[in-house]
Formats: C-alpha cells, sequence, structure tokens
C-alpha cells in the first residue's frame, strides 16, 4: 500500500479530538503513514493539544500558530508561548497564518501584522511556515517579499487561487497543497490550475474536520479521506496514484525536515 501523507487537518479540533484514537486508526487503515496536525484555532490550548497529540503518535507531528480569523490574539504573550512550544522536536511548523480577506473576522492591520510576527518567527526558530490565504493572494506576496521568505520555506494550504497566484508562490519558494475542494463538482478553475504546478512543490491535505472531499461532503472530514483528493489530483496530472503518492511523501518529509521519521 502506498504511504498517503495529510500535510494539513486539526486533530485537536473538538469533532475529533474526543474520537483521535479511531479517527487515527482509520488513517492507518486508509495507508495514511505521515499526518501533520495544524493547532492555530482559538486559544494556545488547541496548540498544546496539538503537541500533546504528536508526542503520543509517532506519525504525526504538530504546526503551532494563530489563525488569521484569530490575528487580534496575536499578541507578544502569545507568540513567546509558541516559541516555547516549537522548542519540542515534535512540532515542524509554524502556522497556520496568513491573510483572510474572505471571511474577514479579525481586522485587516491585525492580520498583516499578525503575519510578519509569524515569518518572523518561522525564520527565529528555522521552522517553515504554513499559510492561509483566501481573496488575499495579491496582499500576502506584497508581504511575505517585505519581510522574507522563512530559510526554512513554507506552504499555502489549502490553495484556492488561479495560476497566476500559484506561479507567484512557487516563485517565491512556497509548496501549493491542495484540498478536498479540488473534488468539488464547481471547482473546474482549480482543476486548471493542479497540473501547472511543479511535482516538486505539490502536497495534499484534508484540512479535517473541514471540507471534506467527494464522495464524503456533508460529513466532518478526517485524514483517512485523503485518497479521495490524491485520486483527484493523479487522475488530473495523468499519473499513476501510487507513483504521485511517492511524490507527496518525498515532498511532506522535505517541507518539515522529517524525512528520517516517515514510517
Amino acid at each position: 500500500m502506498a504511504h498517503l501523507c495529510d500535510s494539513h487537518c486539526h486533530l485537536a479540533d473538538p469533532r475529533i479530538r474526543n474520537n483521535i484514537e479511531p479517527v487515527l486508526e482509520r488513517a492507518k487503515a486508509a495507508g495514511v503513514g505521515t499526518i501533520i496536525a495544524v493547532g492555530a484555532i482559538d486559544s494556545i490550548e488547541t496548540d498544546r493539544m496539538t503537541v500533546e497529540i504528536a508526542e503520543r503518535h509517532a506519525n504525526v507531528f504538530a504546526v503551532v500558530g494563530v489563525h488569521p480569523h484569530d490575528a487580534s490574539a496575536c499578541d507578544s504573550n502569545r507568540l513567546a508561548e509558541l516559541r516555547a512550544l516549537a522548542d519540542s522536536d515534535r512540532v515542524v511548523g509554524i502556522g497556520e497564518s496568513g491573510l483572510d480577506f474572505h471571511y474577514m473576522r479579525s481586522p485587516v492591520v491585525d492580520q498583516e501584522n499578525a503575519l510578519r510576527r509569524h515569518l518572523e518567527l518561522a525564520a527565529a526558530v528555522g521552522r517553515p511556515i504554513v499559510i492561509h490565504c483566501r481573496d488575499a493572494e495579491r496582499r500576502l506576496v506584497e508581504i511575505v517579499r517585505e519581510v522574507g521568505m522563512p530559510p526554512m520555506g513554507g506552504v499555502i494550504h489549502c490553495f484556492t487561487g488561479d495560476t497566476e497566484a500559484a506561479r507567484e508562490f512557487v516563485e517565491l519558494g512556497f509548496f501549493i497543497s491542495f484540498s478536498g475542494i479540488l473534488t468539488f463538482r464547481n471547482s473546474a478553475a482549480l482543476r486548471e490550475v493542479a497540473p501547472t504546478i511543479p511535482a516538486d512543490r505539490l502536497l495534499i491535505e484534508t484540512d479535517s474536520p473541514y471540507l471534506a472531499p467527494e464522495p464524503y461532503r456533508g460529513r466532518p472530514n478526517e485524514p483517512a479521506y485523503i485518497a479521495s483528493t490524491m485520486a483527484t489530483l493523479a487522475k488530473i496530472r495523468g499519473i499513476a496514484p501510487d507513483d504521485l503518492a511517492a511524490t507527496l511523501a518525498i515532498n511532506t518529509g522535505r517541507l518539515f525536515r522529517i524525512e528520517s521519521r516517515l514510517n
């Protein structure tokens, strides 16, 4: 069975964390060998819980940060707590940070300040940055150019932009990660972007418990469903699913510096 990687999910979300063992068992049965679990949502407790989950499971790794929806809470104390969490060798990334000009749950100025501070934190602790971007591609590129790309690189998670945005992100040094949105019937434009991404910059994710792919739409998403997104991406790119899985595993290991720890 191919080694599948879920490069972005939220195992500490209330819809998953109380059933974490069955969720991970189903992922294992589906061939998911590596999971990158992201905290970031709501309070710092979500990040702490995410690190604890990673410390208990050899195939789970953690990313810590403040989601742009909560950017107004990204003060010096919160950043100091994130930096302390990053002392764990189970923490392999900083984020998800970024800009969300679609929902606008935090003021633009707070989102932009939080993004700058996350880019600086990622550079300081030697981790890649995990980026959330909705309807803000141009401004995100400007800020990353202004602050500088973290030396360890980064990923645009749950990519929903166009070909031009993807090209600019790749030129900056980002990986591009596709979620279950790629399988949605109304995502034809996104499926046109997917073949243009260089093979060595591709990732896939579930973003569990959000964005369940077809044929699971309407259910809480979970890492076991990553195979559906991968099958769609393989078909779009004209490659055998097992070959694509091998490429994605290499890319996940390379971005998060966990090559030697992949099961």
